[in-house]
């Protein structure tokens, strides 16, 4: 009897274990539900602030520059407005401006031929495209292991460590530069498989356009989602620390925030109107 709890208690663990997929399958599982995510995220427009800082060799800010938009939904694409500069409302006479440029669209987007909103549309879903196309790379990229659990937006989570598969090569342009040379940690829902967070950290140099740009090791990206509407999970903050070289001359340390809130659904039936000027 005594044998038989020992060897229970020894099991526990191996049992325990055994609960959780493998992490590779469940970073394969994330990407496919990150297709299904990004359709349902075109059903929302919201607010953008972004600031982006150079510092100097000190970190020191010594540049800095802050504007936010409110990105909606014109004919099948986004149109972004700007809203504020600095985190203070625009003046009036820029303000009019804005207005007036989205006033303008909108009345150009309603003009356009099915051909050529249909070549829009396609342009833009083509940008989306490309940015994800790394992401689906990232399972080969990677060798994977569960280091713990958490929770974001609510949300129960795994945490995943992946460090750099030797030997990987990478398909596209962006995996290549990139998954190679950067660890990385994935906060991926227990509940549907939705990427909560990630992050990046290069531990080799990253070159991206044939040298034009690198980011040296330490530099890192941070991307939080947020679920909301408990259907979809849309992104909450980038961040990304760079300690970059451009031209493979100037080296400079950047900071960039992107911080998206106040989602709101857009119905097909909702109607974009300028607010105006004064």
């Amino acid at each position: 009897m005594q044998l038989a709890r020992l060897l229970l208690i020894a099991a526990i663990p191996a049992l325990l274990s055994a609960q959780d997929p493998d992490p590779k399958e469940i970073i394969i599982r994330a990407i496919q539900a990150d297709a299904r995510n990004e359709q349902a995220s075109r059903n929302y427009t919201y607010i953008q602030r972004e600031e982006r800082r150079t510092l100097d060799g000190s970190n020191r800010v010594k540049d800095r520059k802050i504007e936010t938009f409110d990105v909606t939904l014109l004919e099948g694409s986004p149109f972004r407005r700007l809203i504020a500069r600095n985190d203070q409302p625009l003046p009036p006479d820029e303000k009019r401006k804005q207005d007036e440029r989205l006033q303008n669209s909108i009345e150009s987007r309603s003009k356009e031929t099915d051909l050529v909103r249909q070549q829009r549309i396609a342009n833009w879903n083509s940008r989306r495209a490309q940015q994800r196309e790394a992401l689906k790379e990232i399972p080969e990229a990677f060798d994977f292991r569960i280091s713990g659990e958490d929770t974001i937006s609510g949300q129960p989570v795994w945490v995943i460590e992946g460090l750099p598969r030797k030997g990987f090569k990478g398909v596209s342009k962006m995996a290549r530069a990139i998954l190679p040379n950067v660890r990385g940690h994935f906060w991926i829902s227990r509940k549907d498989y939705g990427w909560a967070r990630i992050e990046m950290e290069a531990i080799d140099t990253v070159s991206i356009g044939l040298l034009l740009f690198r980011m040296s090791p330490g530099s890192r990206i941070e991307m939080e989602q947020t679920y909301v509407n408990d259907e979809v999970w849309l992104p909450k903050r980038i961040a990304v620390y760079a300690n970059a070289r451009i031209l493979l001359v100037k080296g400079m340390h950047v900071q960039m925030f992107y911080d998206d809130s106040d989602y709101r659904k857009f119905s097909t039936d909702s109607q974009v109107v300028s607010t105006g000027g004064n």
